[in-house]
């Protein structure tokens, strides 16, 4: 007898029976039943009309309207800026682009609350900045970021990072044989441009312009620091309001908002999917790491460009931001008699609620981080086993939350845990242990990312080979697989951490007293006119996203391809 044929993928016998209900049980209590919830409960207030006014009501509409307006003006300053970059970092001879990439990433990596909060501190009659320089306005002028056009403008910075990613994808396959072929046809490079590179970037523009409405319209941070001072309020933080005024039909209203979010953001994706169509351009050729264009006396001006532009939206706000945590108040210039670290020892080591929120998203974020593995390794290992329909359902499964809004999100899981849990009658709303659960939900494609990629990499003759020679399946787990997706779930744990660390959509509407979160104290302070204490928090927040990106730089070698963003 022949020695027997080691296969090229893992049958469903190499699986245990338990892995696919596992597995298919997880993603259902994760996925599928808050937005069960969020849609039963609309229906009951529709059904029953309790909550049917809050459709008409005037509120709504300027709500809906100011939605419109600011996702739409922040989807246009997303795509002017994440264009910009992305055709300079991915088609020119620019240099130092792993540079320029990792700081365009920045601003999307920064949590919402913190950007709005940098760049009002950066503007208005009383920036410490502005006074230190001698350049701030009169006392008594209006502050120019609390209105629609702010918000629109501070939502395009914190999305164009988005544009960027999915536009640089398809601009770094660009053939350059057939750039190179049309130059010495002669054509000029504008129509080299015009006939070659825009067409074959159109679908990764309209994608990233998709994707930045779909998180503007539910991106709570911005809007409220912006909005609320200046009575100006959209969906998401129509929906805040509403929750913390509770009263009778309160849920249904808020599930009657949450499914007015949705369809937005779903109309927004039913968009992009048209304007695709007939768009699928196939590329034909070599596409390699040398630039299509060369600069030539331009490149310096071009860097010049590109530098002042993260100048003025990353280094600019972020120094505004430290100068305000070095001052006794706000409005006070900084200098060598007013510099003080205060804000610094009142965060650290007086402030119990601020040290509470730390050790709260200290601990989801660790939590999240390390126990998604539970459910993204399995998850990644039957959709790369297993091909057609249970790998798709999974991936749809799995994609559901992370594309939703997050307002939407917290508002199902506030309707799926509002009641005590059947059999155990205890009820996790007001817990941190809701908190937790939205985070698993939310980032469960974030995890799953790095996981999956390791997993695709990986030749399955290994693990076929072990498992000819006797071995279990956790035999093979832990012998074969997991050293291999080590790195990966590495770059997993890192990537959850660091955004589960700073979020606040989810959290500002299933916070309670003693589950607050860093994004939620950043937020509080704020509103409590503590600035100094504020600003101090969110340059602590900076620092920790520095720190978390630089080491997943440090691991880069180690990585899958794509793991990191902001590499090519």
């Amino acid at each position: 007898m022949g020695a027997p044929k080691v296969r090229a993928g893992a049958s469903p016998a190499a699986e245990p029976r338990w892995l696919v209900p596992f597995v298919l049980a997880c993603l259902f209590l994760l996925c599928l039943l808050p937005l069960f919830s969020l849609a039963k409960a609309g229906f009951a207030g529709l059904i029953s009309g309790r909550s049917i006014g809050v459709l008409t009501e005037p509120a709504t509409f300027a709500a809906l309207r100011n939605t419109l307006i600011t996702a739409t003006g922040g989807m246009v300053v997303s795509v002017v800026i994440g264009a910009l970059f992305a055709f300079s970092v991915a088609l020119t001879d620019v240099r130092g682009k792993l540079a320029l990439s990792f700081a365009f990433m920045l601003p999307m990596m920064i949590p919402p609350q913190v950007t709005a909060l940098a760049w009002v501190e950066m503007t208005g009659p009383a920036s410490p900045l502005l006074k230190t320089l001698g350049i701030a306005p009169p006392l008594g002028s209006p502050q120019p970021l609390y209105s629609l056009a702010g918000i629109s403008l501070l939502l395009g910075v914190q999305h164009a990072p988005l544009v960027f990613l999915a536009l640089k994808a398809g601009l770094s396959a660009t053939p350059r044989d057939g750039v190179e072929a049309a130059r010495l046809a002669g054509a000029t490079p504008f129509r080299v441009f015009r006939d070659i590179v825009a067409p074959l970037s159109l679908p990764g523009l309209i994608a990233g312009a998709a994707i930045a409405f779909v998180s503007d319209v539910g991106n709570f941070g911005i809007p409220a620091i912006l909005g609320i001072p200046a009575g100006i309020e959209v969906l998401p933080t129509l929906i805040y309001t509403r929750l913390a005024s509770f009263g009778a039909g309160t849920f249904g209203e808020i599930a009657l908002l949450s499914s007015l979010i949705a369809m937005i953001a779903a109309a927004g994706l039913i968009l992009q999917q048209k304007a695709l169509v007939g768009r699928d351009y196939r590329i034909i050729g070599l596409s390699g790491a040398n630039a299509a264009f060369s600069l030539g006396r331009f490149r310096p001006v071009v860097e010049l460009v590109l530098v002042a532009i993260l100048l003025l939206v990353l280094v600019a706000p972020l120094a505004a931001l430290v100068a305000s945590s070095l001052v006794p108040a706000y409005g006070v210039p900084l200098n060598l008699q007013t510099v003080s670290l205060r804000a610094y020892e009142e965060i650290l080591f007086r402030q119990s609620m601020t040290l509470k929120a730390l050790g709260n998203s200290m601990f989801l974020a660790a939590t999240a981080a390390f126990g998604l593995l539970a459910v993204s390794v399995p998850s990644a290992y039957l959709m790369t086993r297993r091909k057609g329909w249970l790998a798709n359902t999974l991936g749809i499964l799995i994609e559901i939350p992370y594309a939703l809004p997050g307002i939407v999100l917290a508002v199902a899981f506030i309707l799926t845990f509002a009641a005590p849990l059947p059999i155990l009658k205890v009820s996790l709303y007001g817990t941190i242990w809701i908190i937790l659960v939205a985070y698993f939900s939310s980032f469960l494609a974030v995890s799953l990312k790095p996981v999956m990629s390791a997993f695709l990499q990986m030749d399955p003759s290994l693990e076929e080979a072990a498992r000819l020679a006797g071995a279990g399946f956790f035999r093979r787990m832990s012998d074969v697989i997991l050293p291999l997706v080590a790195p990966a779930a590495g770059a997993a744990i890192i990537l959850v951490f660091l955004i589960a660390a700073n979020e606040l959509t989810v959290s500002a509407l299933l916070w309670s007293a003693g589950t607050q979160t860093l994004g939620v104290a950043i937020f509080n302070l704020d509103d409590s006119g503590s600035s100094d204490l504020a600003a101090a928090l969110s340059v602590l927040v900076v620092v920790m996203v520095v720190m978390l990106m630089a080491a997943l730089e440090a691991l880069a070698n180690y990585l899958p391809e794509g793991v990191l963003p902001w590499r090519n």
